[in-house]
């Protein structure tokens, strides 16, 4: 599948919040197809020098304007149309870091005193917020590695198109981006994951239910929904969020994998592969979402 198209699919299937956040991308290719030729033809237009002119005898004001100037112009839009673009990640990105770490943080202190209560609502509501903070995380990881790969692929194009060779000096001002540094959201998934994992037994034990004779029994995880909705209006409320993070997430997940699960062909604008510790398989699997994911 070619990356418009994907590119296409990730917006399309992202939270509403975040579709215009992405690399505009068909904006790109269309101020792209406006610079004239490709590189050996823009080449082949540019005025010779003659073989009797020596560099200092040459007069600038001669050269034929009609050759160099519309390109010019309509490459400067270009790149500043992708200088806009790296400002617009950078301010969507730091955002939503704060705005996590912030969540991760009062998550952290809500789960203490959840487990203290040992109310089952209160259990369920908190790891509901750390899956929906989980996947948060997860699609803004997704959001840089799909930024940047559109990055080096437009500016591929753009190399070919022009014979300038702009694409490995603007990439590597590219990795020292706020968007691209994703070291902070990896510890926050991991964060996260610590504190789903202090929550499921927990869970389990505390929605134990008794059988008719009097018998307690363990419920299984995938049929918890039925029994914790009933009768808590908040967790109905949220049946669809839980759907659409969901969906989103997974998305993301494979479409990450794809990007980054490495290639016979490597080069210094790849990715690492993505290191997933079983993301997508955990995703698959959160009891809380299951019903809601069919």
């Amino acid at each position: 599948m070619k990356f418009g198209k994907s590119l296409g699919n990730q917006i399309e299937d992202a939270l509403p919040e975040w579709r215009d956040k992405f690399l505009s991308y068909k904006d790109l290719k269309k101020r792209l197809k406006l610079i004239s030729g490709g590189g050996g033809e823009r080449l082949a237009k540019r005025p010779k020098v003659a073989d009797d002119v020596g560099p200092g005898d040459r007069d600038p004001s001669s050269a034929p304007e009609s050759a160099a100037m519309p390109v010019v112009e309509e490459e400067e839009d270009f790149m500043r149309l992708l200088e806009a673009e790296l400002d617009k990640f950078n301010t969507f990105f730091v955002e939503k870091e704060e705005e996590y770490i912030i969540r991760q943080k009062d998550l952290q202190d809500r789960v203490v005193e959840a487990i203290s209560k040992d109310s089952k609502e209160e259990l369920m509501k908190v790891r509901k917020e750390i899956v929906d903070l989980h996947g948060e995380i997860v699609l803004l990881e997704n959001y840089s590695a799909l930024n940047y790969t559109g990055l080096a692929k437009i500016l591929k194009k753009y190399d070919k198109r022009t014979g300038a060779l702009i694409r490995q000096p603007f990439i590597q001002k590219v990795l020292q981006q706020p968007f691209f540094t994703t070291d902070v959201l990896y510890k926050l998934v991991k964060e996260c994951e610590a504190m789903l994992d202090q929550l499921f037994p927990k869970i389990e034990t505390s929605t134990s239910v008794e059988d008719c004779d009097g018998q307690k029994r363990e419920q299984k995880p995938a049929k918890l929904r039925s029994s914790l909705v009933g009768g808590v209006p908040e967790l109905e409320e949220i049946e669809y969020m839980e759907s659409l993070y969901m969906k989103s997430t997974i998305a993301a997940l494979r479409a990450m994998k794809e990007i980054r699960g490495g290639s016979s062909t490597v080069s210094f604008f790849s990715l690492p592969p993505l290191q997933s510790n079983g993301l997508e398989e955990r995703w698959n699997n959160v009891p809380i979402l299951e019903q809601a994911a069919k």
